[in-house]
């Protein structure tokens, strides 16, 4: 099991910047890779971002793409977001996820897919 917590969420302007952390401990050997999810009230939790531990590649849902970077620092064991131009329908709580599957693009947006879970961070962006 890995342990995950984040960090950094806030409230903030619409087009204003926020960096979420997810620090990972436990088991982290075999993750293959980290991402990021977001969960608006009455809404599923849906896909935002993952990179991959040892190729760095990432992948990004459309709606953020361009906007959001997705990087890991593999000595501390840690993945970072960054949320340029933040818009108010980014509010949502974002949670860190982990797996150790070799997921591809498509597989990387099911959330059954990920196997380990932090607890979230609240992100709310202000008009």
């Amino acid at each position: 099991q890995v342990l995950l917590v984040e960090s950094g969420g806030g409230l903030v302007q619409a087009g204003g910047s926020l960096r979420l952390s997810c620090a990972a401990s436990g088991r982290t050997l075999g993750s293959y890779a980290m991402g990021w999810f977001r969960q608006a009230p009455g809404k599923e939790r849906e896909f935002v971002a993952r990179v991959d531990w040892t190729g760095g590649s990432e992948y990004y849902s459309d709606s953020v793409k361009g906007r959001f970077t997705i990087s890991r620092d593999n000595l501390k064991n840690t993945v970072y977001l960054q949320m340029n131009g933040l818009k108010p329908e980014d509010t949502a709580v974002y949670y860190c996820a982990a797996t150790s599957l070799v997921l591809t693009t498509t597989q990387a947006m099911d959330i059954n897919k990920w196997d380990d879970w932090g607890l979230g961070t609240q992100v709310t962006v202000s008009s």
